[in-house]
């Protein structure tokens, strides 16, 4: 059954859930990443962002994202209609190879970035990776060059990362340096075999 042993990856922008998904694959996590899924899907679907959004937004069969990005942002009807044709696309295919990994019957991730936000996943227990919101906007600021307006403009589509904070299971502290960093993951790995029995080879 899909979801049954899954736990949610999540956080807000510039939080540094790909850097943590990279961590926790390497202490032996197995990880679904809803944003490649996301990615993949939304090329083969580039034929239908050229009709409701503009040729421009697709280069070579395959979608402009940061152009496209800065559309939805600052439009949030085109947001929404850009949502609701990829979402259960997307929930689709997830779900597909989140059945796959149940049939191991050992817990495992789906990085799945507006999890607390649609509430579109059964999926019972989460691990947040935790950012100060001051942190955070300096952490994206630096990496994507934007202003802080749109900076802003984006962060504010998400949950508050401090409330996602407290929903979460688990939460991963990214608020130091990557030593830290591996320490809380390297942690929460352990807290996870903790809990339960070793997978079945």
């Amino acid at each position: 059954m899909a979801f049954e042993y899954a736990i949610a990856l999540t956080g807000g922008i510039a939080t540094g859930k790909s850097t943590v998904a990279s961590l926790l694959g390497l202490n032996g996590l197995r990880i679904i990443d809803a944003d490649t899924i996301a990615h993949r899907i939304l090329d083969e679907n580039s034929a239908w962002v050229r009709e409701h959004f503009g040729e421009e937004f697709v280069k070579n069969a395959k979608v402009d994202r940061p152009a496209l990005g800065k559309v939805i942002f600052a439009d949030p009807i085109a947001k929404k209609d850009l949502e609701a044709f990829l979402h259960p696309k997307i929930r689709a295919s997830i779900e597909v190879e989140s059945d796959k990994q149940d049939r191991l019957k050992y817990p495992y991730l789906i990085d799945i970035p507006l999890f607390f936000e649609t509430s579109s996943y059964p999926i019972k227990h989460s691990v947040v990776v935790y950012t100060p919101k001051i942190l955070q906007l300096e952490r994206f600021m630096k990496r994507n060059g934007f202003s802080e307006e749109e900076l802003l403009r984006r962060i504010e589509t998400q949950m508050d990362i401090e409330e996602k904070k407290n929903r979460a299971t688990w939460v991963i502290d990214n608020s130091s340096n990557l030593k830290h960093l591996q320490q809380e993951c390297e942690q929460f790995v352990e807290t996870i075999k903790a809990l339960y029995p070793a997978p079945k080879v």
